[in-house]
């Protein structure tokens, strides 16, 4: 299993009509609804907004209106030939005057959904562990260079810094004497190391 660290965009052009690919990491159906409202806000007047996901215990598409099974399970079916779990591909079109044919579509819409995948960084999943942990100032850089392969999801920063984070228990051990935990759950994460 793989997934992606961060949002990658393609741009291409099919016969007048124009395709956005874009690919985000996501952890729940919840990030779905958010991200299609913002890419639908930052892509006003497209015609489409096809999508697939995959999520560890989930997947679904979405055609937003184009011919039946000719862009969300195109979609899906290259998330899942790259192994990929945890993201939302989303593609864009802007309608450009000629019908492409449903096998037409159907290549669009693959072929986007490949070039957004190969731009963008794919990495490993393992078993890791989603912490909260606050400790002094003082020990601020340190801290950050002990996470250097882990993910820090948040900061927030009052009388101590309070930093949420993807990480291992290797990792989680090497800081241990100079934070405190505020609370540890079991999750699949990248592996950036």
């Amino acid at each position: 299993m793989k997934s992606i660290i961060s949002k990658e965009k393609y741009e291409t052009n099919i016969k007048n009509s124009k395709f956005i690919g874009v690919i985000i990491p996501i952890e729940s159906s919840y990030d779905i609804k958010n991200n299609l409202t913002k890419l639908k806000d930052e892509y006003k007047n497209a015609t489409h907004y096809c999508y697939a996901f995959k999520l560890i215990n989930d997947k679904g598409f979405s055609d937003d209106g184009e011919p039946n099974k000719t862009a969300g399970i195109p979609i899906l079916n290259v998330i899942e030939g790259y192994d990929l779990v945890n993201v939302l591909v989303v593609i864009i079109r802007y309608f450009g005057g000629i019908k492409l044919g449903p096998g037409g579509l159907i290549r669009a819409y693959s072929n986007t959904c490949k070039e957004v995948i190969n731009k963008s960084n794919k990495v490993d999943l393992i078993n890791g562990l989603e912490v909260s942990i606050t400790f002094n100032y003082s020990n601020e850089k340190e801290i950050n260079y002990l996470l250097k392969n882990s993910i820090i999801k948040d900061k927030e920063y009052s009388d101590k810094c309070t930093y949420i984070i993807e990480t291992t228990e290797d990792i989680l051990d090497s800081i241990s004497n100079l934070v405190t935990i505020n609370y540890i759950n079991k999750k699949i994460i990248p592996k950036l190391n």
